[in-house]
Formats: structure tokens, C-alpha cells, sequence
């Protein structure tokens, strides 16, 4: 009901008729996507029906969020899509935002604003408003007022109100507030750096920032910036290679900001051309060029090297490595779908099928297939840097493509699979995609997926006989 004002007269019957079209629409955009997009990800220009809708979008998005809200473990694709399409119904509400907030005057300075458009962009089905967090921030500095008091009573930004843009011009004044910040922040709020696990992409957004009082240098910065900034000191952002860091401008007017791209990369690459080893620029590197689409075998010389430098860093670099891999496949051209028969000769060593719940014998994860090949179709430099000749089948052997439960996706050889006995749902973001529900025991491939592996299911079933129910009678027993 947030949607309608109470003083409106509103026809239900009519809003009723409206909704129930928009309804069967949704359900009927939903259904096509998965035959029209299942061999690639939804490009741009897949969303163009959803663009000429007619009528409310929001009931449009209602019925999204009522597909998503069915039965758990049934309608995966289904679900799967219609969260892609709910996703890109809001962004680019917030991408709208965003656009207009980045047409305002250069004297028109809102880092946090900035903040809380990407904060939403990457969390669209989240309720983040920037209202709520600056609300937040204002609890925040009514603490540091507090201290402040008790240091100085008669500080001049004791008197400051919301929503006031003054600037203290003592240096003793304004080293004051930051006193009074770096001991609300730290020693009574417990604010600190997220070294344990930076890479998480919690610690960049705002919202997580506040409830969990941890961050990473961009983050961190933008919040104690913006604190100083409503009690009157003039801090500036400064982008410096590895780390994002505030200059205290100390009463003289802050220097322009110089925030192109062209020169964190030029930057980058005169640094390591004279300091080539050095493994957090190199990783800062690679993200860049990933970001920004540029030279993605470039990307993959940067995540070889920093892999031999220094092999602690595996869980940045495959995640760098496996998204490229898939941006290098997009752009191949499309050669038509690929049927493989259990039941041909040159699939013969194939043991597992599309589906199953399996367990990775050396590292432990938990993982469901969607895909397999009769021997590695890996290049050989994946090959010789994944080690896989020390494999005693070496890479002639059937290979799966897998779903792990850490949300990566893995190229797995058949020697080091075995069934899980204790089978589970993986926590995936693309299951839906490959599979239409969980059974408890297995996935069911959906429509285009069982095109491709048209005899795996049966397979399937006869593996669950065998495995699950034997077990079934052996606790029974």
C-alpha cells in the first residue's frame, strides 16, 4: 500500500485488471529468457521488451519478487531470471540517479551521495536509501559533538546545523574535531580496517560499512571524510596506487582531483615497470584492466605472475581468472550447441552426470556438475599451471565443469570427484541458471541444459538408485 497516497481515489478494479496484466507479462518475458539466453549471459539488449512495457512498473516488479518468493527448492530457473530482470529494472532506476547526480555543478560535492547510488547499483533488492545512512552518520557526529564538548566547550561546530556547509579555517580547531573523531570512530566505536578478509566486497558498501563497523581504505575514508566535513574540516580524497587516502587540507584550499582512469593506469605501469614484483599492484592492475575490459590476456600474464609470486593470494586470482576466461568466450563467435551423448563411444570414460551432488577429494568443497568433457579441453598453459600432468590420469580423462558452494565455478578431473553421501543444495548464484529445482538428493537440468545432455538424466536416476537409497536401506537395517 506504500504506493498509493491516501487521500487518491483509486478504482481497485481497475488497479486489480492492470496488475493481473502485468502479471502474466512478467511471467511470460520471464519464461522466454532462458531459451533466448541460456548459452550466454543476458547481453544489454535482452532486456529490450521489458523496456516497453505498458502500465505501472512496479506491479511488473511485484510479480518478480512474488516469483522469488515461491517454493524454495522448486522454479530455480524461473528464479534465476527473474532476479536478473528485477536487478536491471532497478539499476537502471539508480543508473538514472546516478546520471543526474553526476551532471551537477563541480561545486556540488556529495561523496557519500556517490556512495549510496554504487552501494544500491550492487545491492538492488536491498532497502538502502541514503535518508537511513545519513541518518546513521548524524548519530555518529552527535557522539563526536559530545566528546568535542568536553574538549572545547565553545567550539564553533557545537553550533553547526544539519545540513550546514561552514568551514573552520584554525588548524588548532579543526585538529580538534578530528581528536574528538579518531576516538569516537575508534576507541569507543571500534571502526578498524577488515585486513582479515579485505577482498570481501562487504567492506566497500556503505550500508555494510555502519553495521559492521569495518572497511577497507576507500570505504573507511569516505565516512570519516564526510564526518569531518559536516564539523568543518576540509579533508580531500586522494587516489594513491594501493591504497585510497585523505589529505587534511589544514585551512588552504584543497587542489583539484584528478580522477581518470588513464592516469591510475599510466601510474601503475611506470611503478611496476621499476618495481615489477611487487604482488598488491600487480593484483591492482589486473582488477583495472578487468574492469575495464581492456587486454584480458594481458590480465591473465598479470594472475600467472602473481600466482608464482606469491601462491597465497589463489582466491583473488581465480575469481579474476575465471571471470576473464568467460570474457574471452563471449566474444568468441556462437558455433551452435553442442549435443553429448552418454551413450557414444568416445564417451565411454565419462562416470558422473550433469546434476549430481559431488565431493572434491583433495580440497573437500562440495559441488554440482553442469558440464563435462570425455578429456581436458584446457589450453596447455592451463594445463601445465594447474599441474594437472602430476595427476596419475593426467589431463586424459573426463573433466567437469562444476558449481562449488564458495560461489566459483571449477574445472575438475574425474579422478578427484566422488559422489557426496550426504547430498546438499550449493549455494550458486548461476543454479538456476543450468538447473530448474533440487530434488534433496540431485538438480534437475533444465529445458536447454537437458538439450545439451540429453541422456544424462537418466543416468542421474539410476546413480540416486544405486547411492542414495542403498544407503536408505543400510540405516535401516
Amino acid at each position: 500500500m506504500k504506493h498509493y497516497s491516501p487521500t487518491d481515489y483509486v478504482n481497485w478494479l481497475e488497479e486489480y485488471k492492470v496488475r493481473q496484466k502485468a502479471g502474466l507479462e512478467a511471467r511470460k518475458i520471464v519464461a522466454s529468457f532462458s531459451k533466448r539466453f541460456f548459452s550466454e549471459h543476458v547481453p544489454c539488449n535482452g532486456f529490450s521488451d521489458i523496456e516497453n512495457l505498458e502500465g505501472p512498473e512496479i506491479f511488473f516488479e511485484d510479480e518478480l519478487v512474488c516469483i522469488l518468493n515461491m517454493e524454495g527448492r522448486k522454479a530455480l530457473t524461473w528464479k534465476y531470471y527473474a532476479k536478473k530482470i528485477l536487478y536491471y529494472l532497478r539499476q537502471q532506476k539508480i543508473l538514472n540517479n546516478l546520471k543526474a547526480f553526476l551532471q551537477q555543478p563541480d561545486d556540488y560535492e556529495s561523496y557519500l551521495e556517490g556512495a549510496v547510488y554504487i552501494d544500491q547499483y550492487c545491492n538492488p533488492l536491498s532497502d538502502i536509501s541514503l535518508k537511513d545512512i545519513q541518518a546513521q552518520i548524524d548519530s555518529i557526529v552527535e557522539l563526536v559533538c559530545k566528546t568535542l564538548r568536553g574538549i572545547n566547550s565553545r567550539h564553533p561546530s557545537l553550533a553547526f546545523k544539519a545540513g550546514e556547509s561552514s568551514m573552520i579555517m584554525e588548524i588548532e580547531l579543526q585538529s580538534q574535531v578530528l581528536d574528538a573523531m579518531n576516538y569516537v570512530l575508534y576507541d569507543q566505536l571500534k571502526f578498524k580496517g577488515n585486513r582479515m578478509d579485505y577482498y570481501n566486497a562487504l567492506n566497500l558498501y556503505m550500508h555494510q560499512v555502519l553495521i559492521r563497523r569495518t572497511g577497507i581504505p576507500i570505504s573507511m575514508s569516505l565516512l570519516y571524510l564526510t564526518i569531518a566535513r559536516q564539523l568543518g574540516v576540509p579533508l580531500e580524497p586522494v587516489n594513491f596506487p594501493s591504497h585510497f587516502l585523505l589529505r587534511w587540507c589544514q585551512g588552504a584550499e584543497g587542489e583539484g582531483i584528478d580522477q581518470s582512469y588513464q592516469l591510475l593506469r599510466d601510474s601503475l605501469d611506470l611503478y611496476l615497470a621499476m618495481y615489477p614484483d611487487q604482488v598488491q599492484l600487480l593484483l591492482l592492475q589486473a582488477r583495472l584492466y578487468f574492469h575495464l575490459g581492456i587486454w584480458p590476456e594481458k590480465v591473465l600474464d598479470i594472475l600467472q605472475h602473481i600466482q608464482t609470486l606469491d601462491p597465497g593470494q589463489h582466491g583473488a586470482v581465480g575469481y579474476l581468472v575465471q571471470h576473464t576466461l568467460e570474457h574471452i568466450e563471449r566474444k568468441k563467435e556462437e558455433v551452435g550447441v553442442e549435443v553429448k551423448l552418454r551413450s557414444d563411444e568416445k564417451h565411454r570414460d565419462v562416470c558422473y552426470s550433469i546434476g549430481l551432488i559431488m565431493k572434491h577429494k583433495r580440497y573437500g568443497y562440495n559441488c554440482v556438475i553442469y558440464g563435462w568433457d570425455p578429456t581436458c579441453m584446457m589450453g596447455h598453459e592451463w594445463i601445465r599451471n594447474m599441474n594437472v600432468h602430476s595427476l596419475p590420469h593426467g589431463h586424459h580423462q573426463p573433466f567437469y565443469n562444476v558449481l562449488v558452494e564458495d560461489g566459483s565455478c571449477r574445472y575438475a578431473a574425474q579422478e578427484n570427484l566422488e559422489y557426496n553421501v550426504e547430498p546438499q543444495e550449493i549455494s550458486h548464484p548461476d543454479v538456476g541458471r543450468y538447473f530448474s529445482e533440487f530434488t534433496g538428493t540431485h538438480y534437475i537440468p533444465n529445458a536447454e541444459l537437458e538439450i545439451r545432455y540429453p541422456e544424462d538424466l537418466e543416468f542421474v536416476y539410476e546413480t540416486v538408485q544405486n547411492i542414495y537409497s542403498a544407503k536408505k536401506e543400510n540405516i535401516v537395517e
